[in-house]
C-alpha cells in the first residue's frame, strides 16, 4: 500500500516545517505531495530550498509543486491529486490544526475493507481547542444542508481531513477552486454511492490573529455550492 499525502499549503511559514515533520514521522510507505498555492510569506522560499534537499537525498518522500498564483485550497488539492500515485489519498492541511497521529484512525476502515472514503469528524468526541461558537453553528447548518441533500448522515462535513481509494475517485472530476471543494466533493460521493464512515479526530483550531483563512463569506458560497453540485450540475 502507498499512501499520498497531499498537502495544500498558503502563506504557512510558521508551520511548513512542523507539518512536513510530523507527517514524514508516520509509519507509512507514503510520498508527501506539498502544493504552494502562490504564497508570499516565505512558504515558497523555504519549499524551494527543502525540494532541492530532497533531491539530494534520494530516499525523500517529497514531490513539491508550485502554483504562480493563489488559486485556492480547492485548486490546490486537484494538483495534488494529479500528481498522486497512492492507492489511498489524504488531504493533510498545513497549519496544524489536524494531527497526523491520526492517521491510523483515519486509515483504518479503509484498510478494512468497509470504507471507500473515511471523513475524520471534530465533533465525535475527540480533544479539540475550544474555540468560535458562531463557527461551529454555522459548520452544523452547512453539515445539515448538505446531508438533506446527499442524504448522509455526516456530522462534520467541512473537516478538513479526508480519506480517499484512488480507484474511488479517480474519476470525479474536482471543479471548485477555494473551500468549495468539502461540499463539492461530498456531493458527488454521495452521487457516486461510495462507502462513506466518519471517525472521531483530535482537532487543534486556530484564531483569525494566528492565521485562519475561512470566513463567514466562505459560509455563504458553500450553500451556494451545495445548491450547485446537488441539484444542477453532475
Amino acid at each position: 500500500m502507498l499512501l499520498s499525502i497531499i498537502i495544500p499549503a498558503f502563506n504557512e511559514i510558521k508551520t511548513i516545517s512542523e507539518v512536513i515533520e510530523k507527517v514524514v514521522a508516520t509509519p507509512y510507505d507514503k510520498e508527501i505531495i506539498i502544493v504552494d498555492d502562490g504564497s508570499t510569506d516565505g512558504t515558497r522560499q523555504y519549499l524551494e530550498e527543502t525540494m532541492l534537499k530532497a533531491k539530494e537525498d534520494r530516499k525523500s518522500h517529497l514531490n513539491i509543486v508550485f502554483h504562480e498564483k493563489n488559486m485556492g485550497k480547492g485548486a490546490a488539492i486537484r494538483t495534488g491529486i494529479k500528481h498522486a500515485k497512492g492507492d489511498i489519498i489524504i488531504i493533510q492541511d498545513a497549519d496544524l490544526e489536524y494531527d497526523p497521529k491520526d492517521y491510523p484512525t483515519l486509515l483504518q476502515p479503509i484498510l478494512e475493507g468497509k470504507a471507500d472514503v473515511v471523513y475524520g469528524s471534530r465533533f465525535l468526541g475527540g480533544p479539540h481547542r475550544v474555540l468560535y461558537f458562531w463557527h461551529y453553528v454555522g459548520n452544523k447548518v452547512i453539515t445539515l444542508l448538505s446531508n438533506m441533500f446527499t442524504d448522509l448522515n455526516l456530522t462534520d462535513m467541512e473537516t478538513g481531513y479526508k480519506v480517499f481509494r484512488r480507484d474511488a475517485i479517480k474519476d470525479i472530476e474536482i471543479k471548485s477552486n477555494r473551500f468549495g471543494f468539502e461540499p463539492e466533493i461530498t456531493a458527488k460521493i454521495a452521487k457516486k454511492g461510495l462507502r462513506v464512515y466518519e471517525v472521531p479526530i483530535s482537532y487543534y483550531g486556530r484564531s483569525y490573529r494566528e492565521g485562519k483563512k475561512i470566513t463567514w463569506k466562505d459560509g455563504v458560497k458553500a450553500v451556494f455550492t451545495i445548491l450547485r453540485y446537488n441539484i444542477f450540475s453532475k
